[in-house]
């Protein structure tokens, strides 16, 4: 239930002498829908906001040397085994942006290998520790396409910002997200065993529910 009062605004002002303060209260007839509006410039801003984070990760990506299979393929030369995703991200918020490949390797280990996007070297790797190890190996078994593959395949869609396992549910494949210039963040779905490439209806719908919760 919606609170009866609703606080519009508070205005505080230090004077000569003695200091006022004046608050403002609204009913929820009168605040219903600046309330409302206000809830609907922060949705925009969110909004706003995680598309400029995936813009600059396209324009990143589309400035550097290395592509995503470039990276999982560094990444894999210096740690061998499976990669299982590779992302275009910022390093510690820092500003710099490397690619981070997630490895599995034969002996169940965990290594997020970081690369730089700009010449393929290989910074550095670290040990991490997961629980879905045997989900991973499950929706792996039989499946004859790798992540750098996958990459290439949706390279063909635009520059390629990310690729990751879409272990859950009935429909398992990898999941890719890319950047045209000019254009939208897309994500698409790569078949873990013929390649081919489809459009994530699924994600579509979810950012259309999450559209329809802001506005209720």
């Amino acid at each position: 239930m919606k609170r009866n009062i609703v606080i519009a605004a508070v205005t505080a002002a230090a004077l000569i002498g003695g200091g006022t303060a004046t608050a403002l209260a609204t009913t929820q007839d009168g605040g219903g829908s600046a309330k409302q509006a206000a809830n609907t410039r922060l949705s925009d801003d969110d909004v706003r906001d995680d598309q400029d984070d995936r813009d600059d990760d396209g324009a990143q990506a589309a400035s550097g040397d290395v592509t995503a299979p470039e990276a999982i393929a560094s990444a894999l030369k210096h740690t061998p085994g499976t990669a299982v995703s590779a992302e275009l991200d910022d390093e510690d918020d820092s500003g710099k942006v490397i690619w981070k490949v997630d490895v599995l390797s034969g002996d169940n280990a965990w290594h997020s290998v970081s690369v730089d996007p700009s010449n393929g070297k290989v910074l550095g790797a670290q040990t991490d520790d997961e629980d879905d190890t045997a989900q991973v190996r499950a929706a792996l078994k039989g499946s004859s396409v790798t992540a750098e593959e996958a990459a290439k395949a949706a390279a063909g869609k635009g520059t390629v910002t990310s690729v990751d396992l879409d272990e859950d549910g009935k429909d398992k494949s990898w999941e890719a997200e890319t950047h045209k210039s000019g254009g939208a963040e897309q994500d698409w779905k790569i078949d873990l065993t013929t390649g081919k490439v489809t459009a994530d209806r699924s994600d579509a719908q979810d950012d259309d529910a999450d559209d329809a919760d802001d506005q209720d």
